[in-house]
């Protein structure tokens, strides 16, 4: 299977609570929300297609718990993403859960996610969980990287991809921008992250 990672990112990279002011208060973080005004039906629609390709949500245990508190209590029948959330297999990496009461759940250790990642399959996504996706980034462990990046500058909060770890190349794959102005990009990593000098315009 191909691990993928979707993140919601401002344009000061911040990915600590995109959709509403409660989603995610950890650290003092009072500026959630920042996303929703931008979620128009293109990007809707984008997301939802991201989603049908996956046969497997993986997590880090905070945003299990994060998405075991939420999901399950959405009962919008219109809501596209609902049913195959709570349907999906969830594979959670964690060394200290010990249950996982939103099924169906597996609990897994870091070094098992090579194994996961060699079954045959579709893709096992990961949402959220930022040390969780850089970690397997910087272990040569993801097949794709998928952003929304949404026009506002938070100015403070979590930000994606900013723990530690190998510099990592990427080769941009497809991009869309919104009408409401949101942009949809999609990286393949292509391993270690080139570095050069420059030389002038004319060498480039």
């Amino acid at each position: 299977m191909r691990v993928t990672i979707t993140e919601f990112v401002s344009l000061d990279g911040v990915s600590q609570g995109p959709g509403s002011a409660d989603e995610d208060r950890s650290e003092g973080f009072t500026r959630g929300g920042w996303l929703t005004p931008h979620a128009d039906g293109r990007f809707i629609e984008a997301a939802s297609h991201w989603l049908s390709l996956a046969d497997g949500l993986l997590l880090g245990r905070r945003t299990y718990e994060e998405f075991a508190a939420a999901w399950p209590h959405i009962t919008d029948p219109d809501d596209p993403f609902t049913e195959r959330m709570n349907a999906l297999p969830k594979h959670v990496v964690t060394a200290t859960l010990t249950e996982a009461p939103w099924q169906p759940a597996t609990l897994l250790r870091f070094d098992d996610v090579a194994a996961r990642r060699a079954r045959p399959g579709r893709e096992l996504q990961i949402h959220g969980s930022a040390r969780l996706g850089n970690a397997l980034l910087s272990a040569g462990l993801v097949d794709a990287v998928r952003l929304v990046v949404a026009p506002t500058v938070v100015g403070a909060g979590r930000r994606l991809l900013e723990h530690p770890g190998r510099a990592v190349g990427l080769r941009l794959v497809s991009h869309e921008a919104t009408p409401a102005g949101m942009l949809l990009l999609e990286y393949e990593p292509t391993g270690d992250a080139p570095v050069a000098d420059y030389q002038g315009a004319s060498a480039v």
